[in-house]
């Protein structure tokens, strides 16, 4: 009885020996996108900063490695002057963002919308390459819930 468990147990190491590899190979996951979102809230010239040079270096980091990505930038609250033509101090940047640091979007709180141009009694203007969603932190529910990494600097 001790030789038949033995032999079961030596068979099953050969087989896992031969199988175990032969299988990962053939399971492997291919690789997955890279998922990040940003979150700004803060009206800090520093701060976006930050968030634009994160989303470049991940980005160049990424395309180096010939590793898919996607980016997004949610701005609300106080973060959505970052955004505004009007009261943006990095306007320009912004504004070319989306053109020179690829698969990057940049998403403007609707809600925070309406509340900056009810204050201010007039309609207030975003950047045109940010696209407007109905609520900035009902995005990043969405994105969280899509399996996305969330950065708050």
């Amino acid at each position: 009885m001790n030789v038949t468990r033995l032999f079961v147990a030596i068979l099953a190491m050969c087989w896992s020996l031969i199988a175990i590899p032969v299988l990962a190979h053939d399971d492997a996951p291919p690789h997955e996108t890279h998922r990040i979102v940003i979150q700004v809230s803060d009206n800090s010239e520093g701060t976006f900063t930050k968030v634009l040079n994160n989303a470049s270096n991940m980005s160049n980091f990424f395309m180096e490695r010939g590793e898919e990505y996607e980016i997004e930038i949610v701005a609300y609250n106080a973060g959505l002057h970052m955004l505004r033509t009007d009261t943006s101090p990095v306007l320009e940047r912004v504004q070319n963002f989306t053109v020179s640091v690829p698969n990057v979007t940049i998403s403007a709180c609707g809600n925070t919308i309406k509340g900056m141009s009810k204050k201010a009694g007039k309609d207030i203007e975003i950047v045109p390459n940010a696209r407007v969603v109905p609520g900035g932190i009902i995005r990043l529910m969405e994105l969280s819930d899509q399996g996305y990494f969330m950065i708050r600097p």
